[in-house]
């Protein structure tokens, strides 16, 4: 697996999120069904989740799978800001589907962020990210309180981006 650049590797998976960190935890509603889940799911677990939400992603696989490489982009040219990261996990179960990748050396960020999709006992399939982060370039660091506010703005995004191409029939 490509080296992490943190030590807590799986802990999107567990509770509590390692200490330490800034701690994100967002929920949001995508429909209801397996239909809703399965298409959900694919998304999530090719990227097509965050290419059509405008990330960049460029993987050495067409599938999370652990230790493919990913690597997130945002911005335009020389604004772009790259992101290396390693799927570390993935869940494929009957009513859960998704992964969990952590950062590597050069990430403006150290930690692990996971997107799964879960179809509840009342039908209702939701969407739920997860992440534990901390700066780890001095421009992350310098932009402080700002950088929780835009993960969850860009989660928010992620989330209306799921549900658009979850619910397509």
């Amino acid at each position: 697996m490509r080296e992490l650049n943190y030590p807590e590797e799986g802990g999107t998976r567990r509770t509590p999120l390692p200490p330490g960190y800034r701690h994100l935890h967002e929920e949001l509603p995508l429909g209801h069904g397996r239909a809703v889940l399965t298409a959900a799911g694919e998304a999530i677990t090719t990227f097509r989740m965050h290419r059509a939400a405008g990330t960049g992603i460029r993987a050495d696989a067409p599938r999370a799978a652990p230790g493919v490489a990913v690597e997130v982009s945002l911005g335009y040219g020389p604004l772009r800001l790259r992101a290396p990261c390693t799927v570390v996990w993935t869940v494929a179960e009957k009513n859960r589907i998704g992964f969990g990748y952590g950062t590597r050396q050069g990430h403006p960020m150290c930690g692990e962020e996971s997107f799964v999709a879960e179809l509840r006992a009342d039908g209702s399939v939701r969407f739920t990210v997860t992440a534990f982060s901390r700066p780890d370039r001095t421009l992350t660091r310098l932009a402080g309180p700002l950088v929780p506010v835009f993960q969850r703005q860009y989660v928010r995004h992620l989330g209306r981006t799921l549900r658009r191409l979850a619910n397509r029939r």
